[in-house]
């Protein structure tokens, strides 16, 4: 069987290395992939430009030889909710992603709480605002802090946890009136601002209107994770795309877990069996988990970056078998089994991140050194070249490692990004650590 991996972060390397370890899989080809794929066992990378969908979904089958034995996923947000899932699945290949259709729960976040209202889904109180004053009535009228969002994808700079007035209606303007982002900002979510700690779980959906007349449609869990978004020790600094990950998260209780199922998940399937989507992929719930119990942040409609990197190494079965179970509709009867202990993934960014970074910087890999860490070097900013190894992004590699504890795991993850440099390299050294997630103070700021 062949494998078709779309996307180029580290997620997508995670992903394609998850694959390449099977026994059924002869190749993986990466569209486009980034230099840690260039080089993994059994990957291939295809310069195939991802600007036009169906031109690229015909030159991808073309490489693949035919569309039999073939099973692809889809990594990033863009392509889900630009319909490729709906366009590869045109041409018979069986695709882990939801179509477009479906994945408008992240592409819009009205459409996302809408959904969540009307399901029951516990979250924060919120309400949509498509003109400028009333938007402003609403943020002075606010007794605490808000969270501002814009409607539509911004790559991750929609979101504005304002912890005073002054900062939720500089949000508003920059969002409604200067067009900092676009369309994407030109409708806006207010909604209540939820104190507590956040940790990540990454989901398999197996949902059509099939599945869910014969009771087959599910969602399933992984083990959870825990992101941490601030730049700087101890969650201070500003906000990014992800420094580092855990799995599972220390010291979650099973209460908290069986809470997440009947007040989040379970609704979230009903709600998915209700609307008669087609949603065959991954979900990510990004939680809050408050004094009042865990409440839904956001879905995501793909595996999350990084917490992907610590998640897959601990899956004990067969990725791509899993994938397929996916897209044919076994996925309630296929078994999970996850290995003991826990992985911490640290992720190495250019100097200057989340602002402005240096690009093109030749990165040295000392393979003993990770080798004898028991880590994996998951590239997410990085092209190969003919003499090495260059920095291309913000966020560069993760170094993931394992460990019986949570302790054990965050030495050999550092001790594996120990064998890593590059000019201007910066990563925390608190990844996995006790309290590592939690901001001590409340601040505004892009996340």
């Amino acid at each position: 069987m062949k494998a078709l991996v779309i996307g180029s972060g580290g997620r997508e390397h995670a992903i394609a290395w998850a694959l390449s370890n099977s026994p059924e899989i002869e190749e993986v080809l990466c569209v486009p992939g980034n230099g840690g794929t260039a080089v993994e066992n059994k990957c291939r990378n295809l310069d195939i430009p991802l600007k036009d969908l169906r031109a690229a979904a015909d030159a991808a089958v073309q490489e693949l030889g035919g569309t039999e034995g073939v099973v692809a996923v889809i990594g990033p947000e863009n392509p889900l909710t630009e319909g490729a899932a709906d366009i590869l699945g045109t041409k018979g290949i069986p695709v882990v992603g939801p179509t477009k259709a479906a994945a408008q729960l992240e592409a819009s976040k009205d459409a996302a709480k809408k959904f969540m209202k009307k399901y029951g889904v516990a979250c924060a109180a919120s309400e949509t605002y498509t003109d400028l004053d009333s938007a402003l009535k609403a943020v002075n009228a606010s007794s605490g802090p808000v969270v501002v969002k814009a409607d539509g994808l911004a790559a991750g700079k929609g979101v504005v946890v304002a912890g005073d007035k002054k900062t939720a209606e500089e949000a508003v303007r920059r969002f409604m009136v200067d067009g900092e982002l676009g369309e994407a900002g030109k409708k806006l979510v207010i909604e209540e601002y939820l104190e507590g700690e956040e940790i990540s779980v990454l989901a398999a959906v197996s949902v059509t209107p099939e599945t869910s007349e014969t009771g087959q449609a599910c969602i399933i869990p992984f083990v959870p994770a825990r992101d941490h978004k601030r730049l700087l020790d101890g969650a201070e600094g500003p906000n990014t795309g992800g420094m580092g990950a855990i799995a599972p998260v220390p010291g979650l209780d099973g209460e908290t877990m069986n809470r997440f199922r009947k007040e989040i998940l379970e609704p979230t399937l009903a709600g998915l069996k209700a609307e008669k989507f087609d949603y065959r992929g991954f979900i990510f719930f990004g939680l809050m988990l408050t004094k009042n119990g865990p409440k839904l942040l956001e879905y995501n409609v793909r595996l999350g970056d990084p917490e992907t990197q610590a998640v897959l190494p601990l899956m004990d079965f067969d990725f791509a078998k899993m994938c397929l179970a996916i897209t044919d509709g076994t996925l309630k009867s296929f078994s999970f089994k996850w290995k003991e202990g826990f992985v911490c993934a640290p992720v190495a960014v250019s100097g200057g991140y989340p602002g402005e970074y240096g690009k093109h910087k030749l990165i040295s890999v000392d393979g003993p050194v990770v080798k004898d860490a028991g880590g994996k070097i998951f590239i997410a900013g990085a092209v190969l070249e003919k003499d090495g190894l260059y920095t291309t992004g913000g966020r560069v590699l993760a170094g993931a490692a394992s460990g019986e504890t949570a302790e054990k795991a965050r030495e050999a993850a550092y001790k594996t990004l120990s064998g890593v440099s590059f000019e201007g390299m910066f990563f925390r050294k608190d990844i996995g650590a006790p309290g590592a997630a939690v901001s001590k103070t409340m601040k505004g700021g892009k996340l």
